[in-house]
């Protein structure tokens, strides 16, 4: 018998694997995560410094420990000793007209120019557009003017003109992207019911448009809560401030209240704070809708 030689399976290297496209390696992600932790420790401190200092005495304003000696007498100072509750109701009145005008003109505008042609729809939008491209500071004077002429200085409804011109337009522009996305069938279908075009509107693109609603009403109150150069300007005397305005009257060239400025700054934050919550999940769907289509 002859030995048949045997075959010796050799032994192949095995092939790298290759990361799918869009995976990242381990390295990668630990930066990545390093990154966000930076980052949302360098958001996080400032509100976070607010805070702890609006519960410290002013003589640890600046210090850069935990309340040593806890107190709630910032608090009790600026609500019961300074005009804080009349820029509480001042500013309750500004930002809630500014708010309903805001989103009814937004809206009603967004509608026209979406679904109807007419002359000079084109220049609108240009100039809806337009009047975003010029900074607050360089408006002060001419509105300053306007209002003067129009016995509007140190008078609510003054303010809360100025602030439906930087809602207005941005919210428009993006109400008019928002209803592109709502198709047009659900108008012709309101029109054979016999609604006219404004009941069309109210009665059925209302209801089908709550996120882009919510967004421009969030972005109305924002602009009417938390401005700051137009309440300087427009409104004098400090029981006719608003809340932004008052914050400083803390902090100026004669004084340095940190203590009342923090709390005060606090207080003003938990609306604001509260509005969001409840239009967050109304607010990406909104500006997507908006940003996309327009």
């Amino acid at each position: 018998m002859t030995n048949r030689p045997t075959k010796t399976k050799t032994r192949t290297a095995p092939k790298p694997r290759t990361r799918p496209r869009g995976e990242r390696g381990p390295l990668a992600s630990v930066g990545l995560h390093l990154t966000l932790l930076v980052a949302s420790a360098i958001a996080v401190l400032p509100p976070l410094w607010l805070l702890v200092t609006s519960f410290k005495p002013e003589s640890e304003a600046f210090s850069t420990a935990l309340v040593k000696d806890f107190t709630l007498g910032n608090y009790d100072h600026v609500i019961n000793d300074t005009e804080f509750l009349s820029w509480v109701a001042n500013s309750l009145l500004v930002v809630g007209l500014t708010t309903v005008i805001g989103v009814f003109i937004s809206a009603t505008t967004g509608y026209a120019v979406s679904r109807f042609r007419f002359p000079g729809m084109r220049p609108l939008m240009w100039l809806l557009l337009i009047t975003q491209m010029f900074p607050v500071a360089v408006l002060i004077v001419p509105l300053y003017n306007l209002l003067a002429n129009l016995g509007l200085l140190n008078q609510p409804i003054g303010l809360v003109v100025t602030y439906l011109t930087i809602a207005v337009p941005f919210c428009a522009w993006m109400m008019k992207g928002y209803f592109d996305t709502i198709p047009v069938e659900i108008d012709e279908a309101g029109r054979v019911d016999g609604l006219n075009p404004f009941g069309t509107f109210w009665r059925l693109i209302v209801p089908l448009a709550k996120p882009g609603l919510a967004v421009t009403g969030f972005y109305s109150f924002i602009t009417g809560w938390a401005e700051v150069a137009y309440a300087s300007a427009f409104m004098t005397g400090e029981e006719n401030l608003t809340l932004a305005g008052g914050l400083q009257t803390f902090v100026n060239q004669y004084t340095s209240d940190w203590g009342s400025l923090t709390a005060a700054a606090v207080i003003v934050a938990v609306p604001a704070a509260v509005i969001f919550g409840f239009v967050q999940r109304h607010l990406v769907g909104g500006l997507t809708a908006g940003a996309t289509k327009s």
